[in-house]
């Protein structure tokens, strides 16, 4: 019989600031709570909501996390390491704009950084182990992402040293978070090197197959790159241990198509919004994760080019907890059923 996702739950980082209450954990657990939300993902950069290596060394601390959360009305679904993850594989190309992921005790230096970002994902894995999840959400980063598009032409292996280094720096990490008993979930991702389903193959490929290197589900980021979303449920729903619930649009015209012309986010042909504004068919997805059995969290992701981020959290949990499909425990033609045995099953067929 298929398991019931839980939820609503809300990714914190897009709504975490100076003002109230979104500058303590507890204050804005509580904001949560108030607009629906059973569950929050914390974002482990944040200093203003948790530290992570303290939750790492410290069952202590992450009980009296869990106990701000619970007096809260919320439970804590997964910790979020995604800009961390993004530097443990970093191009030089982009290498200042990541600076910014990063203490400035480690910037201009790539080496240092990479090292300060794999002790970061080691930490969270320890932390996530101390507080009793399941599963952590992170980014992989890229090295091959600016060789995207096959001009000029590639030279022969460049694709495949690519996948084989990262890899190897994701193994380790993969191997602490097997340790500690928790899923890996990355978010495919334009961007990073896993950002389709052929890329996360080629990821697995890189790192044996690891059972701990899974998937957080975003539809939107498929919708954008005209990827068939409730087909990849069927081909990864073994994977897919997290999902974040967001929304985006696509709407291609005579000047622009899915690299919408380096426009910003207001005026590019795919955009992101808020839940219920855009394309995404929630309802399949929502079929499809319970016919698969996902029985983990849906996390509303807010990022919107047009809505207010607090009128998209407000509209985000009843959109998310009508979504959710109480999992039937009957057949509907029960009624209309009837006992057998093997004599009668004999005689049906003729036998």
């Amino acid at each position: 019989m298929p398991t019931q996702i839980k939820g609503p739950a809300i990714f914190l980082a897009q709504f975490a600031g100076d003002d109230k209450p979104f500058n303590s954990l507890k204050s804005i657990s509580k904001w949560a709570a108030g607009h629906g939300y059973k569950g929050v993902q914390i974002p482990t950069w944040d200093g203003r909501l948790f530290d992570l290596k303290m939750a790492a060394q410290s069952k202590t601390y992450c009980d009296e996390i869990k106990g701000v959360c619970d007096d809260a009305g919320v439970e804590i679904t997964e910790l979020s390491t995604h800009l961390q993850g993004q530097l443990v594989a970093v191009h030089p190309a982009y290498s200042a704009q990541f600076d910014g992921f990063a203490p400035e005790t480690v910037h201009n230096n790539p080496k240092a950084r990479q090292t300060w970002a794999v002790e970061q994902m080691r930490f969270a894995a320890k932390a996530s182990q101390n507080m009793g999840l399941k599963a952590s959400v992170s980014f992989s980063g890229a090295l091959a992402f600016p060789y995207l598009y096959p001009w000029p032409q590639r030279p022969p292996g460049l694709i495949e040293e690519a996948f084989k280094e990262l890899g190897k720096r994701w193994k380790p990490i993969l191997d602490a978070y097997e340790d500690a008993g928790v899923d890996l979930c990355y978010e495919i991702h334009p961007g990073e090197d896993l950002f389709d389903g052929t890329t996360f193959e080629m990821f697995l490929d890189a790192v044996k197959g690891h059972k701990r290197a899974n998937i957080n589900y975003d539809p939107s980021h498929f919708l954008l790159q005209q990827l068939d979303y409730l087909a990849f449920i069927d081909i990864y729903h073994e994977r897919i241990k997290a999902f974040h619930v967001k929304d985006a649009e696509f709407n291609p015209t005579g000047r622009q198509g899915v690299y919408s012309g380096y426009a910003g986010w207001l005026d590019r042909a795919g955009r992101f919004r808020s839940l219920g504004d855009g394309q995404v068919d929630f309802s399949g997805i929502f079929s499809k994760l319970t016919q698969y059995n996902y029985d983990s969290w849906a996390v509303l992701e807010w990022e919107c080019c047009l809505k207010h981020p607090e009128q998209g959290a407000a509209e985000g949990a009843p959109f998310i907890a009508s979504h959710i499909i109480k999992v039937t425990e009957k057949a509907f033609d029960d009624f209309a059923g009837g006992g057998a045995d093997r004599k009668m099953l004999r005689k049906l067929m003729g036998i």
